[in-house]
């Protein structure tokens, strides 16, 4: 009787280190130490804005995750996005968060990066507010924004620095396990 659960746990074993790559290490070399590998570029690269953490009212803190999963052959992605807000007027930048350690990703087709958009919510039409209708996004390497609808309230601005917001942008990290 104990021959049969022993053989199905060996099965179920010898199947775990397969899914997790213990036979054939050759995408897992491609993924460490990529040759070449051109930077990661929206279209064969999908981005997926939200669902989002709002912040619900005046003051409360909101985060934003900003999926990327590649569509195609292996990118890099390093440092941070550009992101910026779009009101009635022109787009004003997101910060670079401080604490961010920016590293260098290698996505090989299916993997995933996420980056996070943190904001403070503003009074609506207050004059420290940015009533901001659209999120610009450029990765790195690209000369053109990809603009996002922005459906999460006005962003509040950062005290006595004209053109700034109460907002930034985290580096890029790796997603999934």
């Amino acid at each position: 009787m104990r021959a049969a659960p022993l053989a199905v746990t060996t099965l179920a074993a010898a199947l775990l280190l397969t899914a997790c790559g213990g036979g054939d290490d050759s995408d897992d070399k491609a993924t460490a130490s990529p040759k070449g590998g051109s930077a990661c570029a929206v279209g064969p690269v999908d981005l997926e804005v939200g669902p989002a953490n709002a912040a619900p009212a005046a003051g409360d803190t909101g985060n934003i995750p900003v999926t990327l999963t590649n569509q195609s052959a292996p990118c890099t992605l390093e440092g941070f996005p550009a992101v910026g807000l779009k009101g009635s007027g022109s787009t004003i930048s997101l910060a670079k968060d401080t604490a961010a350690q920016p590293q260098k990703l290698t996505l090989t087709k299916g993997d995933t990066a996420v980056f996070t958009i943190t904001y403070v919510r503003g009074k609506a039409g207050a004059a420290d507010s940015l009533d901001a209708r659209t999120l610009d996004i450029t990765l790195p390497g690209e000369d053109t924004p990809h603009s996002y609808k922005w459906s999460y309230g006005p962003v509040q601005g950062k005290g006595g620095k004209a053109g700034a917001l109460n907002a930034s942008v985290s580096a890029f990290g790796q997603a999934g396990d």
